[in-house]
């Protein structure tokens, strides 16, 4: 099908690096009490921000985001600086609720999440942007699994949490990004699915 419309940003080789990077960094990682790899979730951030019409930086630290939360820690924000300049490694930092080395020195899921929300109020649109894409993937990923496998959804978090705890972390999250004047294309899906996640049938 022919088109005078071309496409709204060119990608260069540095995305192209960052997906190969990212898919190295998470490839023995799958999604919560899944079996699909993990991998699926940064393509799916990178998507909606290029959807949402982010910068190729946005984009990439998308692809990146959970890098140093999930694979690292600090050593590997040295790594992404350096391949991808400073710009993605301050929107990685920014993105992640934990920046240790290992899983088991992280400090619990409500103590990191509080600290997170905080640090959202004051963060720059950079971190705002590529946060609600972020929240949008995982949160229609929560609600359509609780329209296949209902309630069972909730027992792959962490025992730490429970049902009203990730909704009314995910409903402070959209409170914020409403107030920063985040783009509907992100806010809309975002409020969707917290209606799903809440009881609702938006």
């Amino acid at each position: 099908m022919s088109s005078n419309l071309k496409p709204h940003i060119a990608l260069s080789d540095r995305f192209i690096t960052a997906v190969a990077y990212a898919t190295t960094m998470h490839r023995d990682q799958v999604r919560k009490s899944t079996e699909i790899p993990y991998i699926c979730h940064p393509l799916g951030v990178a998507s909606l921000l290029i959807e949402a019409g982010a910068s190729e930086n946005q984009i990439i630290a998308g692809l990146l985001h959970d890098v140093a939360e999930d694979c690292g820690g600090e050593p590997r924000l040295v790594d992404i600086e350096k391949m991808f300049g400073s710009e993605v490694s301050e929107i990685v930092r920014g993105c992640s609720d934990s920046l240790t080395e290992r899983e088991d020195q992280k400090a619990s899921w409500s103590t990191r999440k509080a600290a997170h929300i905080s640090h959202l109020a004051e963060a720059d649109h950079n971190v705002l942007i590529v946060t609600a894409a972020d929240k949008v993937h995982n949160a229609r990923a929560i609600a359509m699994d609780l329209q296949t496998v209902g309630d069972e959804v909730w027992k792959r978090f962490n025992r730490e949490t429970n049902r009203e705890m990730i909704i009314d972390y995910y409903a402070q999250i959209y409170s914020i990004l409403i107030i920063r004047k985040i783009t509907p294309i992100l806010l809309n899906p975002l409020k969707s699915a917290i209606a799903i996640m809440s009881g609702g049938t938006q």
